[in-house]
């Protein structure tokens, strides 16, 4: 979220450039940001604002990701964020927008599954179709989490807090994903309530399971 790809003011250059000197440091096999923006007017809002999905935001990503990748030398993970709102005046679907930014970059993609889930339970979307939606030749990475669900009047909605263990939907979605495309390196987030290491340890197992059996297709 650093980046603030999605920003219309432009990359933060000295954030780049500290970026630039980690990559040098560390030598990460990958490197991700999200699908959003959080700068403005040199300011940053700490959380992972929604884009509207328009042609203009998406030349701006497109614009800032080729920034970013000449600096880094490697290619990028572009990460879907969860989202709580959309835009009235937007044009392309969110899946369409991540495989307009692939195509025309040369990025990849980190696939957040819980994400995924939770944006198409808040926005009425149909999972599948955005999940089939997506060129998963790119994608080099999956999170996955836990989320909250919270009542704003008599609609629920799908809180992505990452203080929980990973939905039973979500395990199916990994499942299925695993089974029809095959293994990615896959990131469980747990980062608020955290429990006994032991419950973490599961989880990891779990996630292996599935990927020991990913020849067997979940439909």
């Amino acid at each position: 979220m650093g980046l603030s790809l999605g920003s219309a003011d432009g990359l933060d250059q000295a954030h780049l450039q500290r970026l630039k000197t980690l990559q040098e440091r560390f030598e990460p096999a990958l490197i991700s940001d999200h699908l959003s923006w959080s700068l403005s007017g040199g300011h940053y809002t700490a959380d992972l604002l929604p884009l509207p999905m328009t042609e203009e935001a998406l030349d701006v990503m497109c614009r800032h990701v080729d920034q970013v990748q000449a600096v880094l030398k490697q290619p990028l993970l572009l990460e879907n964020p969860s989202s709580y709102l959309t835009f009235n005046h937007s044009t392309l679907s969110e899946w369409a927008f991540l495989t307009a930014v692939v195509e025309r970059t040369g990025c990849g993609l980190l696939c957040d599954l819980n994400n995924i889930y939770v944006s198409c339970h808040n926005h009425g979307w149909d999972v599948f179709h955005y999940m089939t939606g997506l060129p998963w030749a790119a994608v080099g990475e999956i999170h996955l989490a836990g989320h909250a669900r919270r009542s704003l009047g008599e609609t629920e909605i799908l809180i992505d807090d990452h203080g929980s263990a990973v939905s039973a939907e979500v395990w199916a979605l990994y499942r299925y994903v695993i089974a029809t495309y095959g293994p990615r390196p896959t990131l469980i987030e747990w980062d608020t309530d955290i429990p006994a290491l032991d419950i973490l340890v599961a989880e990891a197992h779990t996630a292996q399971r599935h990927m020991d059996d990913r020849h067997v297709r979940v439909s």
